[in-house]
């Protein structure tokens, strides 16, 4: 089930490596974005690719997840009930942000193009997806 990325430079690990010592010293709290750039010494953007990679490097060795909320920012969970909900937060914001593309994009396209072969197997496969991610952001046990 881990889908890594496919190229990951040396530079991006070590500021994973970087990422995830500042935040193992800081748990069980998280860190909010700017604090774990102060205290890893790195840049933004070396920190938004040391995360990106860490996340990858997680989905290998089935380390715990690392979540982030705006409570406690960025931290690793087992936490099952803290999970699910960051889990369906996620859902939520991308089914948002899902939509906004077909209502946008996909939409006027078919307005354009009625017939086109193209437009059609789009809508088809994009109502499906929209109808499986809105039944998790719907899931009641959160």
């Amino acid at each position: 089930m881990p889908r890594a990325s496919k190229r990951r430079s040396p530079s991006a690990e070590r500021h994973a490596d970087t990422v995830r010592k500042v935040l193992f010293e800081a748990r069980p709290a998280g860190l909010a974005f700017d604090q774990l750039s102060r205290a890893s010494s790195l840049s933004p953007s070396q920190v938004r690719a040391g995360l990106a990679c860490l996340r990858d490097i997680i989905a290998e060795r089935g380390w715990p997840p690392l979540i982030w909320s705006r409570a406690d920012g960025y931290k690793f969970c087992s936490d099952p009930t803290e999970l699910q909900a960051y889990e369906v937060a996620v859902i939520r914001e991308k089914l948002t942000e899902f939509r906004r593309f077909i209502t946008g994009v996909v939409a006027p396209h078919a307005v354009l193009q009625p017939k086109g072969r193209w437009v059609k197997h789009l809508v088809t496969q994009l109502n499906s997806v929209e109808s499986t991610l809105e039944m998790i952001a719907d899931y009641s046990d959160v």
